[in-house]
């Protein structure tokens, strides 16, 4: 698992545990995907503290923390499923009409990506009722393969084979993206720590 500076795209620390298609953190431990779990990491040690079943089995696409539980995509399954983080028993499904490519949390507002064919989105979905509350169409060729934020107004986009992470601004606020509107992005391009 790397952690990379977005803005030089170096590389800024590295642990050494399996890690597939989504990390998350709770404020205290890292979880990551691995295959079939979801394993609990101590993030100043890189210890295996626990691992719980992934949903999916293995086609898990992203992960992220909030409410107080994980959050994981299920690519081909396209849901979205809310798992208890002790046990990975599921709370809630949210079902999508497209594959997961990654989910993440900011300011309340639960995101996900897509990627089918050579259209990509990121959705912004009701976290009770599942409903697409905006899309933002990102150009084709440019698939997302993975999602998370910075906390604040950017997401950032796992480029597929590019080797590339797009960071893509979120709409802001009280504008236009309120109203349910689809927004044709223009992503940067930020080469991939590895």
């Amino acid at each position: 698992m790397n952690a990379f500076d977005p803005a030089s795209g170096k590389t800024v620390r590295s642990i050494e545990v399996a890690a597939h298609a989504g990390t998350a953190f709770d404020g205290q431990h890292l979880f990551q995907l691995a295959e079939d779990r979801i394993q609990k990491i101590d993030p100043k040690s890189g210890r295996v503290l626990a691992t719980i079943p992934a949903p999916g089995g293995g086609g898990d696409s992203g992960l992220a923390w909030a409410e107080g539980t994980l959050w994981v995509g299920q690519y081909r399954g396209r849901k979205i499923h809310q798992i208890d983080p002790q046990t990975g028993a599921i709370l809630r499904t949210i079902e999508s009409n497209r594959f997961v490519t990654g989910v993440t949390w900011i300011d309340g507002e639960l995101w996900h990506g897509t990627w089918e064919g050579d259209e990509s989105d990121l959705r912004r979905v009701d976290p009770r009722a599942g409903g697409v509350l905006e899309r933002l169409e990102m150009p084709p060729g440019l698939g997302v393969s993975g999602l998370e934020s910075d906390g604040g107004d950017q997401f950032f986009c796992g480029g597929g084979t590019s080797g590339k992470v797009r960071a893509v601004r979120r709409p802001r606020r009280g504008s236009a993206a309120d109203s349910g509107f689809e927004h044709p992005v223009d992503p940067r391009s930020t080469p991939a720590g590895r």
